[in-house]
């Protein structure tokens, strides 16, 4: 063999391997930042979804009674599995993770259902339940992928904002925080003022603090709570231990309770649309979208997720819509950043001191940081609406599912008085309005009813300003953006041109300045 052959076979899968490397950092998604920067980074999602990770175990183990050592337990146990459920999502293997910036913790979907459970059959059925459920989702998200099919951008576009909008209600929750009279005017200052911070931040800092403005809010707005008496409550800090080891079972062997297991299994499927709607809005915001046998695997893991949480005394597992915003909002795409999130949970878990400290972020400023996080949501939600058609029936979709969605969050009791079941899927305004709109773009937008409507424009008349004013509000190089029918602006421009010709000494006006010759007629 020859030395030019020989070279060639050598450096033949180098040029594969620097193609690959270069395919990854182009997308950015399987790139691996450096580690001060993966660090914060990962550390910025952790905080994000801190309050809402240890919400659930508290919620539950307060409602069943348990002392404040188990529900410590339980909070340990919850971020432990948390860490280990999001490096499954984001790293994958096999056919499980769906391999992009997603963090896992567990769902308030299950939170109603768990404590009548736990009332009726005691903790250890919640446990049995929730590791049925992981079960079941595992043996049917290839199936449910299937129905990606009914996610068209009208559809993912209007649950992505859902989504957003909806978290509103958390960051509102968390500005609140607890008082029954309103928010305190000392909470609303310091969530504007974090908020501003983020603002000034992505507006003058150098891009590599702009990538952790959320972080740096956080951090600023809790040293200036410092200085507020009661607004930082760090005293659980010298209680905690330095050390918690999660067991298998710690509260007895599971139990299997028909009636259990079919309740959380509908929250199972809940849980899939939810997560379904949350993989579609983190690929769309990456570049990188979701296919078929991509979102199998990410439902997997979310089924995997919860059956290690129902063996280490956790709860049903799913992607945070929270975090979906932060990717939105740093720019930061790789999917090493929430890996690294999940290592500082699993860290959390097992050092219940390091988890208090980060638990003593106060709730306002964590709220003035969900306002700029959940909006990014909803922002990316309305970007995808924008490569949709904007037709009356399109309007019509869009509109009734976000009134849907938003039902249960301007009145969190309107459905109290149905059966449970019901509050199942509908008191999510995520589930709802997702239901709302696969079913009325399945009713609306049919092939014929697509095929009718070609001719028509993008905005249809009774919507939209008509006439020749219509045609003066598009700049005339907006051509192709489906604003107005084309033909519009080139009759518009024909006339104007033969006008124009008709008066000797002027001159045409430079193209898209908004401006006419002095004595060419008004249009």
């Amino acid at each position: 063999m020859t030395t030019d052959a020989k070279a060639g076979e050598a450096t033949e899968p180098t040029d594969k391997q620097a193609a690959r490397r270069a395919r990854a950092a182009a997308n950015g998604v399987d790139t691996v930042p450096p580690l001060a920067r993966l660090f914060p980074l990962g550390l910025q999602h952790v905080l994000a979804m801190y309050a809402g990770a240890v919400a659930v175990p508290l919620i539950v183990g307060g409602a069943l009674g348990y002392s404040s050592e188990d529900l410590a337990f339980l909070i340990s146990a919850d971020l432990f599995v948390a860490g280990i459920a999001t490096i499954i999502q984001s790293v994958g293997f096999w056919r499980f993770g769906v391999r992009l910036p997603l963090m896992q913790g567990v769902t308030f979907a299950a939170v109603g259902p768990m404590i009548a459970i736990g009332q009726a059959e005691g903790i250890q059925a919640i446990f049995g339940a929730t590791i049925a459920c992981g079960l079941f989702m595992i043996l049917v998200a290839p199936f449910f992928s299937q129905l990606l099919r009914f996610f068209p951008p009208i559809v993912t576009g209007t649950v992505i904002l859902i989504i957003g909008l909806s978290l509103m209600r958390v960051a509102t929750g968390w500005i609140v925080d607890g008082s029954e009279d309103g928010a305190p005017p000392v909470n609303v200052a310091f969530a504007a003022a974090t908020l501003l911070v983020i603002i000034l931040i992505e507006r003058f800092a150098p891009r590599a603090l702009q990538r952790v403005s959320v972080l740096l809010g956080l951090a600023i707005g809790t040293v200036a709570a410092l200085f507020v008496p009661g607004m930082v409550d760090w005293s659980g800090v010298g209680e905690a231990g330095w050390f918690a080891l999660i067991t298998p079972f710690h509260f007895g062997l599971p139990t299997f309770q028909v009636a259990s297991v079919v309740s959380l299994i509908i929250v199972g499927i809940v849980i899939m649309t939810e997560t379904t709607g949350d993989m579609i809005a983190v690929g769309e915001i990456v570049d990188k979208p979701v296919t078929r046998r991509r979102l199998a695997d990410g439902l997997r893991a979310d089924g995997l997720g919860t059956v290690i949480g129902g063996v280490f005394n956790t709860f049903p597992y799913t992607a945070f819509a929270q975090n979906v915003g932060l990717v939105s909002l740093t720019g930061v795409r790789s999917r090493w950043v929430a890996t690294a999130a999940g290592v500082i949970l699993v860290v959390l878990g097992l050092i219940p001191k390091i988890s208090a400290v980060v638990e003593g972020v106060p709730r306002a400023v964590l709220g003035g940081a969900g306002i700029a996080l959940f909006g990014m949501v909803a922002a990316s939600g309305i970007r995808t609406l924008a490569k949709v058609r904007f037709d009356n029936k399109n309007v019509l979709i869009v509109a009734i599912s976000v009134g849907v969605a938003l039902l249960p969050t301007v009145a969190p009791t309107i459905y109290d008085q149905f059966p449970q079941w019901f509050t199942l899927i509908f008191d999510s305004g995520i589930s709802a309005g997702a239901i709302t709109a696969i079913l009325l773009n399945l009713l609306l937008n049919t092939e014929e009813m697509r095929a009718s409507r070609t001719g028509e424009p993008a905005f249809s008349a009774h919507d939209a300003v008509r006439g020749p004013a219509a045609a003066a509000l598009v700049h005339p190089e907006a051509q192709g953006t489906g604003l107005i029918p084309t033909k519009v602006l080139d009759a518009d421009r024909r006339a104007a041109a033969e006008t124009d010709a008709a008066v000797p000494g002027d001159a045409m006006p430079e193209e898209g300045s908004g401006r006419m010759p002095p004595e060419s007629p008004a249009r």
